[in-house]
């Protein structure tokens, strides 16, 4: 088990929930630890994919009569992970032993929402959910052969804008970053800055630059949200959480909300969004080492690194190290 107490203790996303119908069982791995996910039919379970008789997986097993049933010797375990049928001695109890660890796991946001240790804070709130002129748009699983924290800090750097997303919506010759507002605290940090990007409102193939200011906050290491309001209300923000799978490997999902794109198909909204993660996954795969370094003489800082400098402060200040050298 990692001793990233920090991570350990938080909420980490492992499914949407569509993915995980009633009968059905899902395998998943979250900070270095096999897990099993499965629906009795009325709730949902988060176990440690391992049966305590010879080490099979349970994953690979199957629902049955309210039990998950191992596939080696199919042995069943109830909702509160234990053993209550042996096949091949059913006339004898099964050892008491024979218990599977179980994790918290709850649904918000119609994601399965996973904690392996003693949850310290509640599922951040995404403040736009219900606000009703929005549409909602669900983007991901995206998948990084990286550091769950390299991808946060290049969700927060605005300078790469122009370079990685050249062409779709920014552009090098228009690189210029304003800073405004920084604000770094013990459970949170939040800046907003000022960049040229396309704003695309009424469909046309070369609409022109804006400067446009965002506003971004984040509730812990690895879930964050940024929301641009224009002076006409037009509003579109995106709410991301990155999942630690391992300490160089790691899953980003997002629900991102607009009320003034209605004219672009969903579809065509989300391919867009699979180009911009796309073109970011090739950069950040790219990085050495792997793994985010927190002293920050280790690599060389500009000033358009404010937002990324206070992160790596803010994640030594929490104690995180899954992800960090």
């Amino acid at each position: 088990m990692v001793q990233d107490q920090f991570l350990q203790n938080n909420w980490h996303v492992l499914a949407h929930s569509q993915d995980l119908q009633p009968g059905t069982v899902l395998q998943k791995r979250l900070l270095g630890e096999d897990l099993v996910l499965w629906h009795n039919g009325e709730k949902i379970l988060a176990w440690r994919d391992f049966c305590p008789h010879r080490g099979a997986q349970l994953s690979l097993g199957w629902v049955e009569n309210d039990t998950l049933v191992c596939p080696y010797h199919g042995l069943a375990f109830n909702t509160e992970g234990k053993c209550v049928r042996v096949p091949a001695s059913p006339d004898q109890p099964p050892p008491a032993k024979a218990c599977i660890q179980t994790y918290h796991i709850q649904e918000c946001y119609n994601l399965l929402w996973v904690c392996l240790g003693t949850p310290q804070y509640n599922i951040p709130t995404y403040p736009d959910w219900e606000d009703s002129s929005c549409r909602q748009i669900f983007c991901g699983p995206y998948q990084f052969k990286s550091s769950p924290l390299r991808v946060v800090e290049n969700l927060i750097d605005p300078a790469h804008f122009a370079f990685v997303h050249k062409g779709v919506f920014a552009d090098s010759s228009h690189a210029e970053v304003t800073h405004c507002d920084l604000e770094l605290h013990p459970d949170n940090l939040s800046f907003k800055f000022g960049v040229w990007e396309v704003i695309t409102r009424s469909g046309q193939p070369s609409a022109p630059m804006s400067f446009v200011t965002t506003q971004y906050h984040l509730y812990h290491p690895l879930i964050g949200y940024f929301q641009r309001r224009a002076q006409d209300d037009s509003l579109m923000s995106l709410f991301f959480m990155v999942t630690p799978i391992d300490e160089e490997e790691c899953v980003l999902w997002f629900w991102l909300l607009e009320n003034y794109l209605h004219h672009i198909p969903e579809p065509a909204f989300v391919a867009r969004q699979d180009q911009i993660i796309s073109q970011d996954i090739t950069i950040v795969e790219s990085q050495r080492p792997r793994r985010l370094p927190l002293d920050l003489q280790a690599e060389i800082h500009l000033p358009s690194d404010r937002y990324s400098v206070a992160y790596r402060k803010w994640l030594k200040q929490q104690g995180v190290t899954f992800g960090s050298i």
